[in-house]
């Protein structure tokens, strides 16, 4: 079965817009609004199925805004379960501004999550049949940071792949741990990780000592303009970034995972998945706001990027 399951603890309803210009204290008036389903793992199911894969995505979500997050994505098709909590669901929201070109993001830290409420995912990990499992994002508040590291070993014991896209102690703390087949740090992330800034040197080796430790089969390290790099106990491949004309950085990393775990999933080399990861990248960068990657656009960024 190749269902793909991904698990968003600490999801969002993405709401962008854009002004010509933001100015503090008057009200700013904003055009062309939209809304978004959004989370880690939200956004890599949603371009699991743009590509033609199929994805679930379990997701805890809570009050009006939690139905709402729950309409948008059924909206897009993919298949999604809400696991309820009290919280509210938080709303994240984006301005870009016409006359600058910048960017503006308001993120909020979200609900609190009880140990009861996070149950259900770790049931849903253990039963499900799917061949790879992917949480991703932030921890919510009062979140032990070994959660990850529990569905790492849940999946492990019925024979799934882990993949792993979070940040501060849910990323360290699961990979001082445990044991995944894939984690994907940004790399902001990684440097933390470490607790050092790195050179393109440095990065090679931060990956490989992940690898060599035991702590990920793969590591795939993505560096924006510098493209990325996956490092396996067969070595280091570097891939370079794919020139775009760049709208928004919002969603790429989440493409990239997507289009990569997707690629995996259909039987793709590692250094095949990885460059698709790099071009699905690039189409997110494509479009505005919280717009992810379109399948056209990873397919034809792709082909490109090998013709050369």
């Amino acid at each position: 079965m190749k269902r793909i399951l991904t698990i968003t603890l600490n999801p969002a309803v993405d709401v962008s817009s854009e002004t010509e210009a933001v100015r503090p204290t008057r009200k700013v008036r904003t055009t062309d609004t939209r809304f978004d389903p959004g989370g880690g793992g939200i956004n890599v199911a949603r371009v699991i199925t743009a590509l033609g894969g199929e994805a679930e995505a379990y997701f805890l979500a809570g009050g009006e805004t939690g139905s709402l997050l729950a309409r948008l994505l059924q909206k897009e098709g993919v298949l999604g379960h809400l696991v309820p909590i009290r919280g509210d669901t938080r709303i994240s929201f984006m301005v870009r501004e016409r006359s600058t070109g910048l960017e503006y993001r308001f993120v909020p830290e979200g609900p609190s999550v009880r140990p009861g409420e996070l149950k259900p995912c770790l049931d849903i990990i253990a039963s499900h049949t799917g061949q790879y499992v992917i949480a991703s994002g932030s921890l919510p508040k009062n979140t032990a940071s070994d959660i990850y590291g529990r569905m790492a070993k849940l999946a492990a014991a019925r024979g799934a792949k882990f993949v792993l896209d979070s940040s501060g102690t849910g990323l360290g703390t699961t990979l001082k741990h445990s044991r995944v087949f894939l984690v994907k740090p940004s790399l902001g992330e990684l440097e933390q990780f470490v607790g050092h800034k790195l050179d393109e040197m440095g990065v090679r080796q931060a990956a490989s000592d992940i690898v060599a430790g035991g702590a990920a089969e793969l590591v795939a390290v993505t560096m924006g303009a510098d493209g990325a790099l996956l490092a396996s106990a067969q070595g280091v491949l570097r891939v370079p970034a794919i020139p775009v004309r760049a709208r928004s950085t919002v969603g790429a990393g989440d493409s990239f995972l997507g289009a990569m775990i997707w690629a995996l999933s259909e039987g793709k080399a590692p250094g095949e998945a990885l460059r698709l990861g790099v071009a699905a990248g690039a189409a997110a960068i494509m479009r505005p706001g919280f717009q992810l990657c379109r399948q056209k656009d990873v397919f034809d960024l792709s082909a490109a990027a090998l013709s050369k």
